[in-house]
């Protein structure tokens, strides 16, 4: 017969298999209710712990690791991050696991720090963002056996879990909105070019202006800094045609293309509308508050979290999709002057 799995116990119960881990092996994460529910069908399939499970359970460090690998003026500034962090802690904490967080100024400093969190047992897996053009961090983290997930990415990934996201109707969205308004000259200030995600909406904007007649998309690079932002919206104002509205890639650099508009010769949204990719209190709070895509990035990243757990307990993580953003008009966005 058979030996019962945790996944024959999950099956019957109707939780994930990170549950019935967690509630074979006593730690946090479900309720009295399902842990009693979990530990009766156990019994009544016959489930016996291996010596193996128990031993590698009991190696663990219940520790996650996430390596930030961004500029200090965008960790600073930018609140994705923290909003990343904290649904994160609150996730991993109410299972018992701690986050383990680090800086690296530079993709070398990165990989040496999945290196060494892995030989020295520092954490059990790592999350990771920002998928690079070129990325060696797959091919390392699937060499040293690591559990990992990766958050945001465009399609699947081999043998490393991935929290993907569609975003071809966010920039049908982001155009259509424009377009509506009357403007047919739209600029784009992008992030930096070494991330997939930046060439991925370039290419969705692209393609979303060409269904509209008339609409010509107009890109320059920011680095989702402040000053870079700024730089980009002048450098798009200056040309000899410039845009009557502007998508920008992430919040700091839509807010602080509004915020020194004046000094920018420019009225939002008189003369220029303004639309921000990413949502945030900052969006909310200048003014004019700033037409954004609002998403709960807390709730994506404690998804991304139990994914990683999961797979951490069980060695297996499905593939999972993030929650389509909504367009929120505010008053950063009018119609065309003219």
């Amino acid at each position: 017969m058979k030996r019962p799995t945790i996944i024959d116990i999950a099956r019957e119960v109707g939780v994930s298999k990170a549950a019935v881990s967690y509630a074979l092996n006593g730690r946090g994460g479900v309720s009295p209710e399902t842990r009693d529910r979990i530990l009766d069908v156990a019994a009544d399939l016959g489930w016996r712990a291996s010596s193996a499970a128990r031993a590698l359970s009991s190696d663990r460090a219940a520790t996650v690791g996430v390596v930030l690998a961004r500029s200090p003026e965008v960790l600073r500034t930018e609140p994705f991050f923290m909003q990343v962090v904290a649904g994160l802690e609150q996730t991993l904490s109410a299972h018992g696991f701690s986050l383990q967080l680090a800086l690296a100024s530079d993709p070398a400093t990165e990989l040496e720090t999945y290196r060494r969190w892995w030989a020295e047992r520092r954490v059990d897996g790592v999350l990771l963002t920002d998928l690079r053009v070129q990325d060696p961090r797959p091919a390392l983290l699937r060499e040293l056996r690591v559990p990992a997930v990766f958050f945001g990415t465009e399609r699947p990934m081999a043998g490393i879990p991935v929290l993907w996201v569609d975003e071809h109707d966010i920039a049908d969205s982001a155009i259509g909105h424009l377009a509506a308004l009357g403007h047919r000259r739209i600029g784009h200030v992008q992030g930096p070019e070494e991330l997939r995600h930046t060439a991925r909406r370039k290419r969705e904007l692209r393609r979303a202006a060409a269904e509209f007649s008339g609409v010509t998309l107009v890109p320059d690079r920011g680095d989702y800094t402040e000053s870079g932002g700024v730089a980009a919206t002048a450098r798009l104002l200056d040309a000899p045609e410039p845009p009557t509205a502007i998508i920008f890639d992430n919040d700091v650099m839509a807010v602080a293309s509004v915020a020194r508009a004046e000094e920018l010769g420019v009225r939002v949204p008189a003369e220029l509308s303004v639309l921000a990719w990413d949502d945030s209190m900052l969006c909310r709070v200048v003014r004019p508050a700033i037409t954004a895509f609002s998403h709960d990035v807390g709730a994506a990243a404690a998804s991304a979290a139990l994914m990683l757990l999961e797979l951490i307990e069980t060695g297996v993580a499905d593939d999972s999709r993030l929650q389509p953003r909504k367009l929120i008009a505010r008053a950063s966005t009018a119609a065309a002057s003219g």
